[in-house]
Protein backbone atom coordinates (compact mmCIF):
# COMPACT_ATOMS: atom_id res chain seq x y z
CA UNK A 1 0.00 0.00 0.00
CA UNK A 2 1.53 3.49 -0.94
CA UNK A 3 0.60 6.75 0.32
CA UNK A 4 0.74 10.20 -0.78
CA UNK A 5 1.85 12.85 1.93
CA UNK A 6 1.27 16.62 0.47
CA UNK A 7 2.76 19.31 2.92
CA UNK A 8 5.86 18.86 5.12
CA UNK A 9 4.52 21.49 8.07
CA UNK A 10 3.32 20.71 11.19
CA UNK A 11 0.90 17.93 10.76
CA UNK A 12 2.62 16.39 7.90
CA UNK A 13 5.33 15.68 10.02
CA UNK A 14 3.12 14.14 12.67
CA UNK A 15 1.11 12.19 9.89
CA UNK A 16 4.67 10.77 8.45
CA UNK A 17 5.76 9.78 12.00
CA UNK A 18 2.82 8.06 12.51
CA UNK A 19 2.51 5.99 9.55
CA UNK A 20 6.19 5.44 9.89
CA UNK A 21 5.05 3.85 12.99
CA UNK A 22 2.46 2.04 12.29
CA UNK A 23 4.15 0.17 9.38
CA UNK A 24 1.28 -0.78 7.89
CA UNK A 25 2.01 0.87 4.25
CA UNK A 26 4.46 -0.25 2.19
CA UNK A 27 6.10 3.06 1.20
CA UNK A 28 5.55 7.00 1.91
CA UNK A 29 5.89 9.28 -0.91
CA UNK A 30 6.60 13.05 0.36
CA UNK A 31 6.08 16.47 -1.63
CA UNK A 32 6.18 19.69 -0.28
CA UNK A 33 5.95 23.53 -1.67
CA UNK A 34 9.71 23.64 -0.76
CA UNK A 35 11.89 20.91 -1.68
CA UNK A 36 14.28 21.86 0.90
CA UNK A 37 11.73 20.40 3.37
CA UNK A 38 10.72 18.13 1.83
CA UNK A 39 14.14 16.36 1.56
CA UNK A 40 14.22 17.25 5.16
CA UNK A 41 11.59 15.40 6.02
CA UNK A 42 12.32 12.41 4.64
CA UNK A 43 15.70 11.66 5.65
CA UNK A 44 14.29 12.67 9.52
CA UNK A 45 11.73 9.70 8.56
CA UNK A 46 14.23 7.23 7.33
CA UNK A 47 16.15 8.04 11.02
CA UNK A 48 12.69 6.56 12.63
CA UNK A 49 12.38 3.65 10.01
CA UNK A 50 15.79 2.73 10.48
CA UNK A 51 16.02 3.01 15.04
CA UNK A 52 12.05 1.43 15.11
CA UNK A 53 12.88 -1.41 12.33
CA UNK A 54 10.13 -0.30 10.38
CA UNK A 55 9.37 -1.42 6.92
CA UNK A 56 7.84 1.47 5.01
CA UNK A 57 9.98 2.72 2.52
CA UNK A 58 9.94 6.67 2.29
CA UNK A 59 11.04 8.49 -0.40
CA UNK A 60 10.91 12.53 -2.16
CA UNK A 61 7.68 12.62 -4.92
CA UNK A 62 6.12 15.58 -6.86
CA UNK A 63 1.98 15.45 -6.65
CA UNK A 64 2.21 14.35 -10.25
CA UNK A 65 4.17 11.28 -8.92
CA UNK A 66 0.92 10.26 -6.55
CA UNK A 67 -1.30 9.10 -8.82
CA UNK A 68 -1.33 5.25 -8.05
CA UNK A 69 -1.05 5.60 -4.72
CA UNK A 70 -3.83 4.49 -2.41
CA UNK A 71 -4.46 7.51 -0.65
CA UNK A 72 -3.02 10.59 -0.69
CA UNK A 73 -2.87 12.92 2.73
CA UNK A 74 -3.26 16.93 1.73
CA UNK A 75 -1.88 19.08 4.44
CA UNK A 76 -0.15 22.28 2.64
CA UNK A 77 -0.27 25.65 4.16
CA UNK A 78 0.35 28.64 2.34
CA UNK A 79 2.37 31.53 3.64
CA UNK A 80 -0.25 33.44 5.66
CA UNK A 81 -0.25 35.58 8.90
CA UNK A 82 -3.18 34.75 10.82
CA UNK A 83 -4.63 37.49 13.05
CA UNK A 84 -8.33 36.90 13.60
CA UNK A 85 -9.53 36.02 16.86
CA UNK A 86 -13.14 34.64 15.70
CA UNK A 87 -13.24 32.22 13.07
CA UNK A 88 -9.51 31.66 12.88
CA UNK A 89 -9.82 28.35 10.80
CA UNK A 90 -11.00 30.77 8.01
CA UNK A 91 -8.63 32.89 7.58
CA UNK A 92 -6.02 30.76 5.21
CA UNK A 93 -8.93 30.27 2.71
CA UNK A 94 -7.47 33.12 0.55
CA UNK A 95 -3.71 31.95 0.55
CA UNK A 96 -4.92 27.73 0.65
CA UNK A 97 -7.15 27.58 -1.68
CA UNK A 98 -5.32 28.30 -5.14
CA UNK A 99 -2.52 26.07 -4.12
CA UNK A 100 -5.47 23.33 -3.31
CA UNK A 101 -7.26 23.85 -6.81
CA UNK A 102 -3.51 23.32 -8.40
CA UNK A 103 -3.20 19.93 -6.08
CA UNK A 104 -7.12 19.01 -7.75
CA UNK A 105 -5.53 19.58 -11.35
CA UNK A 106 -2.88 17.37 -10.44
CA UNK A 107 -4.97 14.54 -9.47
CA UNK A 108 -7.43 14.61 -11.69
CA UNK A 109 -9.50 11.50 -11.92
CA UNK A 110 -7.77 10.61 -8.55
CA UNK A 111 -9.69 7.39 -7.69
CA UNK A 112 -7.58 6.92 -4.42
CA UNK A 113 -8.83 8.25 -1.21
CA UNK A 114 -7.82 11.85 -0.66
CA UNK A 115 -7.65 12.75 3.10
CA UNK A 116 -8.21 17.22 3.42
CA UNK A 117 -6.26 18.48 6.35
CA UNK A 118 -5.62 22.30 4.99
CA UNK A 119 -8.13 24.66 6.94
CA UNK A 120 -10.83 25.53 5.96
CA UNK A 121 -10.96 22.08 5.77
CA UNK A 122 -14.32 21.51 4.61
CA UNK A 123 -14.12 24.37 2.18
CA UNK A 124 -11.04 22.64 0.96
CA UNK A 125 -12.19 19.23 0.53
CA UNK A 126 -15.14 20.86 -1.40
CA UNK A 127 -12.76 22.13 -3.76
CA UNK A 128 -10.17 19.46 -3.89
CA UNK A 129 -13.27 17.07 -4.94
CA UNK A 130 -14.48 19.26 -7.30
CA UNK A 131 -12.10 20.63 -9.21
CA UNK A 132 -10.41 16.98 -9.36
CA UNK A 133 -13.02 15.33 -9.58
CA UNK A 134 -12.17 12.17 -7.03
CA UNK A 135 -14.98 10.74 -5.30
CA UNK A 136 -13.67 10.08 -2.69
CA UNK A 137 -12.27 12.91 -0.96
CA UNK A 138 -13.18 13.45 3.22
CA UNK A 139 -11.94 16.40 5.19
CA UNK A 140 -10.64 15.67 9.10
CA UNK A 141 -11.78 18.55 11.59
CA UNK A 142 -14.88 16.93 13.31
CA UNK A 143 -12.70 14.27 14.74
CA UNK A 144 -10.64 16.30 17.03
CA UNK A 145 -13.50 18.92 17.28
CA UNK A 146 -15.18 15.94 18.81
CA UNK A 147 -11.86 13.78 20.46
CA UNK A 148 -11.85 17.50 22.56
CA UNK A 149 -15.81 17.72 22.90
CA UNK A 150 -15.28 13.96 25.01
CA UNK A 151 -12.30 15.23 26.94
CA UNK A 152 -13.54 18.10 28.10
CA UNK A 153 -17.48 16.81 29.23
CA UNK A 154 -15.10 14.20 30.87
CA UNK A 155 -12.83 17.00 33.35
CA UNK A 156 -16.44 18.62 34.03
CA UNK A 157 -18.40 15.98 35.17
CA UNK A 158 -15.70 13.94 36.73
CA UNK A 159 -16.49 11.18 34.89
CA UNK A 160 -14.15 8.78 32.39
CA UNK A 161 -13.44 9.63 28.82
CA UNK A 162 -13.86 6.43 27.54
CA UNK A 163 -17.81 6.61 29.81
CA UNK A 164 -18.83 9.65 27.16
CA UNK A 165 -20.55 9.36 23.76
CA UNK A 166 -21.50 12.29 21.52
CA UNK A 167 -20.42 14.46 18.51
CA UNK A 168 -19.56 17.62 17.29
CA UNK A 169 -20.41 18.20 13.31
CA UNK A 170 -20.80 20.70 10.65
CA UNK A 171 -18.10 23.48 10.27
CA UNK A 172 -14.86 22.76 11.72
CA UNK A 173 -14.95 25.91 13.34
CA UNK A 174 -16.88 28.94 14.99
CA UNK A 175 -20.33 26.84 13.29
CA UNK A 176 -19.44 23.61 14.94
CA UNK A 177 -22.51 21.73 16.38
CA UNK A 178 -22.34 20.51 19.90
CA UNK A 179 -24.47 17.25 19.69
CA UNK A 180 -25.61 17.91 23.33
CA UNK A 181 -29.31 16.53 22.95
CA UNK A 182 -27.90 13.06 22.23
CA UNK A 183 -24.75 12.74 24.37
CA UNK A 184 -24.72 10.42 26.79
CA UNK A 185 -22.29 9.49 30.25
CA UNK A 186 -22.59 5.83 30.97
CA UNK A 187 -25.50 5.17 28.59
CA UNK A 188 -27.41 8.31 30.17
CA UNK A 189 -28.77 11.19 29.28
CA UNK A 190 -26.74 14.04 30.77
CA UNK A 191 -26.73 17.88 31.32
CA UNK A 192 -24.34 19.62 29.03
CA UNK A 193 -22.89 22.81 29.98
CA UNK A 194 -22.68 24.12 26.56
CA UNK A 195 -21.08 27.23 26.74
CA UNK A 196 -18.23 26.00 29.02
CA UNK A 197 -17.51 23.39 26.29
CA UNK A 198 -17.68 25.45 23.87
CA UNK A 199 -15.54 28.15 25.53
CA UNK A 200 -12.87 25.15 25.88
CA UNK A 201 -13.15 23.95 22.01
CA UNK A 202 -12.41 27.70 21.16
CA UNK A 203 -9.34 27.80 23.80
CA UNK A 204 -7.57 24.27 23.33
CA UNK A 205 -6.55 25.21 19.77
CA UNK A 206 -5.10 28.31 20.78
CA UNK A 207 -3.37 26.65 23.72
CA UNK A 208 -1.72 24.56 21.80
CA UNK A 209 -0.59 27.31 19.42
CA UNK A 210 0.58 29.74 21.78
CA UNK A 211 2.97 26.43 23.23
CA UNK A 212 4.31 25.23 20.30
CA UNK A 213 3.51 27.09 17.77
CA UNK A 214 0.73 25.09 15.34
CA UNK A 215 -1.58 22.08 15.99
CA UNK A 216 -0.05 18.58 14.88
CA UNK A 217 -0.62 15.80 16.61
CA UNK A 218 -4.38 15.42 17.25
CA UNK A 219 -4.95 16.38 13.49
CA UNK A 220 -2.12 13.54 12.53
CA UNK A 221 -4.27 11.34 14.49
CA UNK A 222 -7.06 12.11 12.93
CA UNK A 223 -5.28 11.94 9.68
CA UNK A 224 -4.44 7.79 11.02
CA UNK A 225 -7.42 7.28 11.57
CA UNK A 226 -9.26 8.75 8.41
CA UNK A 227 -6.73 6.43 6.25
CA UNK A 228 -7.28 2.96 8.47
CA UNK A 229 -10.93 3.23 7.91
CA UNK A 230 -10.90 4.67 4.62
CA UNK A 231 -8.77 2.40 3.22
CA UNK A 232 -10.57 -0.77 5.17
CA UNK A 233 -7.75 -1.60 7.51
CA UNK A 234 -10.33 -0.78 10.38
CA UNK A 235 -13.76 -0.81 11.16
CA UNK A 236 -15.81 1.73 13.12
CA UNK A 237 -17.20 5.63 12.97
CA UNK A 238 -15.08 8.40 12.99
CA UNK A 239 -16.26 12.23 12.55
CA UNK A 240 -15.17 13.02 8.71
CA UNK A 241 -16.20 16.05 6.59
CA UNK A 242 -18.06 14.45 3.34
CA UNK A 243 -20.13 15.58 0.81
CA UNK A 244 -24.24 16.36 1.68
CA UNK A 245 -27.00 16.34 -0.36
CA UNK A 246 -27.19 20.32 -0.80
CA UNK A 247 -23.37 19.52 -2.23
CA UNK A 248 -21.56 20.97 1.14
CA UNK A 249 -18.66 19.29 2.92
CA UNK A 250 -19.58 19.18 6.43
CA UNK A 251 -18.53 17.12 9.64
CA UNK A 252 -21.12 13.85 9.98
CA UNK A 253 -20.19 10.51 11.81
CA UNK A 254 -19.23 8.26 9.27
CA UNK A 255 -19.75 3.94 10.14
CA UNK A 256 -16.74 2.24 7.57
CA UNK A 257 -17.06 -1.31 7.36
CA UNK A 258 -14.67 -3.12 4.94
CA UNK A 259 -13.81 0.54 3.68
CA UNK A 260 -17.51 1.53 2.88
CA UNK A 261 -18.56 4.35 4.35
CA UNK A 262 -22.00 5.14 5.52
CA UNK A 263 -22.86 8.76 7.00
CA UNK A 264 -24.93 7.97 10.33
CA UNK A 265 -26.02 11.76 11.43
CA UNK A 266 -27.00 11.96 14.97
CA UNK A 267 -30.73 12.94 16.00
CA UNK A 268 -30.70 16.39 16.63
CA UNK A 269 -32.90 18.66 18.42
CA UNK A 270 -34.61 21.79 17.34
CA UNK A 271 -31.46 23.97 18.28
CA UNK A 272 -29.20 22.04 16.89
CA UNK A 273 -30.86 21.17 13.60
CA UNK A 274 -30.71 24.97 13.17
CA UNK A 275 -27.66 25.47 13.95
CA UNK A 276 -26.50 23.01 11.82
CA UNK A 277 -28.74 24.89 8.51
CA UNK A 278 -26.73 27.68 9.15
CA UNK A 279 -23.50 26.61 9.31
CA UNK A 280 -24.60 24.86 5.66
CA UNK A 281 -25.39 27.95 4.42
CA UNK A 282 -22.15 29.76 5.61
CA UNK A 283 -20.51 27.04 4.04
CA UNK A 284 -22.09 27.10 0.43
CA UNK A 285 -22.24 30.48 0.62
CA UNK A 286 -18.63 31.46 1.44
CA UNK A 287 -17.58 28.17 -1.39
CA UNK A 288 -20.16 29.77 -4.07
CA UNK A 289 -17.82 33.20 -3.35
CA UNK A 290 -14.91 31.36 -3.59
CA UNK A 291 -14.93 29.99 -6.97
CA UNK A 292 -16.37 33.29 -8.52
CA UNK A 293 -12.84 34.48 -7.23
CA UNK A 294 -10.38 31.66 -8.43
Amino acid sequence: MRIGLIGAGAVGQGVGALLVESGWCSELLVASGSQVSAHGLVTDLEDQSQVTGSPVRVTVAAPEDMGACDAVVLSPRAAFTNSRTSDVRMAGLAANAPVIAALARAFTGYTGVAVMVTNPVDICARLFAERSGCARVVGVGSATDTARYRLTLARLLAVPVGAVRGHVIGEHGDAAVICASTTTVHGEPVKVPVQRVRDELVARPRRITSGIGRTRMGAAGAVLTALSHSLGLADGITELSVRQEAGVWIGTPVRHTAGTPTPCPPQLDPSETAQLAAATEKLHHIYSQLTEEI
